[in-house]
């Protein structure tokens, strides 16, 4: 077991280049640094007739091109930016219907033998109280998040160290799925484990999907190489550009084929980070046949003794967020967007509207801050502080009043709809009937199990006349329906078409 050796002889270990080199062209990675400076620098102002050919392509979920995706953020002219977003969220319609799905993150520790200048959990910083969660502790935390909130999917977060390494995620995820807990029909579980880990080696990998994970998220943080490595000190694992670069093609030959990408925005120049994620996209279709399934895109926000924070000239203004997340979702057509409590309520549900379709709820990022330790929630345990502290039913009764219904299936695993076969059907607008279906029943027993009075019969009111729609899109499937919809009302739990 690694927790058994120095911590100097296990960073020592980490890094297997060979994972990475074969991939190369030539020694480059697919990130052309010179060609993304290239077209941010251009600044002319796009034709509207080009504008429009590219927002075509995207009501066709066709990927865009880098040089497509930098023209559309150049557009000015306010009647052209109002079709973007416009379009927009008819892409989002068309790939998920009028669907969102909530999660909560769960920080298993604070440890980590990394150094990064913007994060409070640092190496360095002295400041933290360090915590690493037992299993009797996460076990505890699992019990409030599915048994009181009535979450069915986390991304639990781990720091990068000996003390949480391949054995203690195996361990950690396996007690996860493990509690059960009484509700008002049945019980409370989590039914889907999603993973925000640093880089894994292939056989580490190959562990995780035998214990049956979901999303396999590493955010690259920023992809400028010269910025990734100042705000990543050397002599840190963290320091390898490519070692993290390479993680989804890492994960997808070890057979885990659904995967998160991130930036943190505010390192660099927003428009160079989009133009990256659109080549990493790219890159993992062009390669494996399966893009990200979802992207995500934090802000820089204030860290305990991150004074990079405070000094950062790229940190973006919410009109920039806005046409960021509006461009991604043109972009990358077919992905899930998650938009987090990083942000403040009232940008949350604006940016909903331009394209995001997933969003955490009851957030608590102190380690122990959902069952036992009120004080984890200082800023001494979090590595950020949150904006949106809305409880999930209080955010479900916004996103009712606003026609979303919430979504709490994950049915995707069990039936084989992941990588490949997701894509297909997400690019096709297939996949949004299955999880229309599906979302309807998961949100009938988080209603029945969960909700305020309030937000049930706002909830019930909603499902009518999804019931409708249902009947009407989807006949030859109606009957069947039906039938598990009867049998969740009286009681039966986790059905899915």
């Amino acid at each position: 077991m690694s927790r058994d050796i120095s911590r100097k002889d296990w960073i020592e270990q980490r890094i297997k280049p060979d994972e990475y080199r074969k991939y190369l062209d030539q020694g480059q990675s697919f990130i052309d640094d010179k060609f993304l400076q290239r077209i941010v620098a251009d600044d002319s102002q796009p034709d509207p007739l080009q504008v429009r050919d590219i927002l075509q392509k995207s009501l066709e979920i066709e990927s865009l091109t880098e040089e497509e995706t930098a023209v559309l953020t150049r557009v000015q002219d306010p009647d052209l930016l109002a079709t973007m977003e416009a379009t927009a969220l008819k892409v989002k319609k068309k790939v998920y219907d009028n669907r969102i799905v909530t999660f909560a993150p769960l920080y298993l520790n604070n440890i980590c033998v990394n150094n990064c200048l913007y994060c409070g959990f640092r190496t360095a910083n002295q400041q933290v109280d360090r915590k690493i969660l037992s299993s009797r502790q996460i076990r505890d935390e699992t019990r409030v998040l599915a048994g009181e909130i009535g979450h069915k999917r986390l991304i639990v977060v781990y720091g990068e160290a000996p003390e949480t390494d391949i054995d203690y995620m195996e361990e950690s995820i396996e007690t996860i799925y493990s509690v059960k807990v009484p509700v008002r029909n049945g019980e409370g579980r989590i039914r889907r484990v999603n993973l925000n880990a640093p880089p894994l080696q292939k056989r580490e990998l190959e562990r995780l999907k035998t214990v049956g994970i979901g999303t396999y998220q590493v955010f690259q943080e920023t992809y400028h190489a010269e910025t990734y490595h100042r705000v990543h000190p050397g002599g840190t694992l963290k320091n390898d550009y490519l070692w993290r670069l390479y993680s989804m093609h890492r994960a997808y030959e070890a057979g885990v084929d659904d995967f998160g990408l991130g930036v943190l925005f505010g390192l660099y120049d927003w428009r160079y980070e989009l133009l990256g994620l659109v080549s990493h996209a790219r890159e993992l279709e062009e390669k494996f046949g399966v893009g990200p399934h979802t992207i995500s895109f934090p802000r820089l926000e204030p860290a305990l003794g991150a004074k990079i924070v405070e000094n950062s000239k790229y940190r973006l203004a919410d009109s920039e967020f806005k046409r960021l997340i509006t461009v991604l979702r043109l972009a990358v057509p077919y992905t899930g967007l998650i938009i987090t409590a990083r942000e403040s309520a009232a940008l949350r549900d604006q940016v909903i509207e331009l394209g995001c379709t997933q969003a955490d709820a009851s957030t608590k990022l102190g380690i122990g801050g959902y069952s036992y330790d009120e004080a984890a929630q200082s800023k001494a345990k979090q590595q950020f502080i949150i904006g949106d502290t809305r409880s999930l039913d209080s955010l479900v009764r916004s996103l009712i009043k606003r026609g979303y219904i919430v979504s709490f299936c994950t049915a995707g695993y069990r039936c084989g709809r992941t990588g490949e076969s997701i894509m297909k059907l997400l690019k096709t607008g297939k996949e949004g009937e299955y999880c229309k279906l599906n979302a309807v029943l998961t949100f009938r027993e988080w209603l029945d199990d969960f909700a305020s009075e309030e937000t049930r019969v706002l909830g019930e009111r909603l499902i009518q006349k999804e019931i409708s729609r249902i009947k009407q899109q989807l006949p030859e499937i109606y009957s069947r329906f039906q039938e598990y919809y009867s049998k969740t009302v009286d009681g039966k739990r986790d059905l899915f078409l």
